[in-house]
């Protein structure tokens, strides 16, 4: 699939999420904002992909991110969504508008959630809907020291000397 392809609104990736289940395939989900992309998120994907046959990544507007983490996002949305999609080891890139992407879990139903290491299962968006539908809710250890609130504050500290 080309990489412009792989970027769908819900609607659209509801279907091709739909096709790869009705084949016995596993989907898997994740989300984020994918601000500058670095290591931790390379590692991070690739393994959340492992998990399953076909990886979603739901992402954050720009809109959403500005209301979650102030002065952000650096890269802006287009970019976000071509890089994640450029990624081998991602199938599907689906933008979101909401402060959470519980109508992305709650529609697509994956069976496998999975966020990083630093969540508790309890503390997923939309597990108790994956769960109630027979999926299961994963976390994936992070690179330590990879962050991109770390990388940030390290560029304002080189600018500074």
């Amino acid at each position: 699939m080309q990489t412009k392809n792989k970027i769908q609104p819900l609607s659209h990736a509801l279907i091709q999420v739909n096709h790869w289940k009705e084949a016995g395939k596993k989907v898997v989900f994740t989300n984020g904002c994918f601000d500058i992309i670095h290591l931790g998120h390379i590692d991070y994907l690739e393994k959340a992909k492992n998990l399953g046959d076909f990886l979603v990544v739901g992402i954050n507007t720009d809109a959403s991110v500005k209301k979650i983490k102030p002065g952000r996002p650096v890269i802006d949305e287009t970019s976000r969504y071509r890089v994640l999609a450029a990624l081998h080891f991602v199938d599907l890139v689906i933008p979101f508008n909401d402060y959470t992407p519980i109508e992305l879990i709650g529609t697509l139903l994956p069976n496998i959630l999975v966020k990083g290491s630093d969540y508790s299962v309890q503390n997923i968006v939309g597990a108790n809907e994956v769960i109630a539908h027979g999926g299961e809710v994963k976390t994936i250890t992070l690179v330590d020291g990879y962050s991109t609130s770390n990388i940030i504050a390290k560029i304002h500290t080189l600018e500074n000397l």
